[in-house]
């Protein structure tokens, strides 16, 4: 039976798309079979592509995902997936507002299944110069190696 995971930022254009890349390529070189999305809690860009400075960070670590689009998060979404891992503490407190009574689905920042980053927020680049893409994608691409060890361990 395959784990499934969905990373939810807030509108899913940059920090989101570029974890659920980091874990993909993470489970594609382990050989694990896990269900990886992404969305936003925000719809302002629903069917875009991820933002192009987060499209060249990950092409430049060998990564392609301009075939990624938009999507908010949906009230099946608590159903259909294992985990949801939020990028930040706010995604976080509004995925808590959004789950239905029954969903037994795990909640998580992303940054608590990383050793010593429990609680804190994922670098949001959006506002900022290039290089915070750069460190955003070497926050998501250290969590994809603690997440994928837990899986290899289940």
């Amino acid at each position: 039976m395959s784990q499934s995971v969905l990373f939810v930022c807030l509108g899913n254009i940059c920090r989101s798309p570029l974890a659920e890349a980091a874990l993909r390529e993470e489970c594609a070189s382990a050989g694990l079979n896990v269900i990886i999305d992404s969305a936003g809690t925000g719809d302002w860009h629903v069917g875009h592509p991820p933002d192009e400075r987060a499209q060249a960070v990950a092409s430049r670590n060998g990564v392609d995902i301009g075939h990624l689009r938009g999507r908010q998060v949906t009230t099946s979404d608590f159903h259909d997936f294992d985990h949801i891992i939020a990028l930040d503490n706010q995604n976080l407190r509004d995925l808590e507002a959004m789950r239905p009574d029954r969903a037994i689905v795990k909640l998580s920042l992303l940054f608590d299944h990383v050793a010593g980053r429990a609680g804190e927020d994922v670098t949001d680049p959006y506002y900022g110069a290039d290089d915070g893409f750069e460190q955003t994608w070497a926050e998501v691409t250290e969590a994809a190696r603690s997440i994928r060890q837990l899986f290899e361990s289940e």
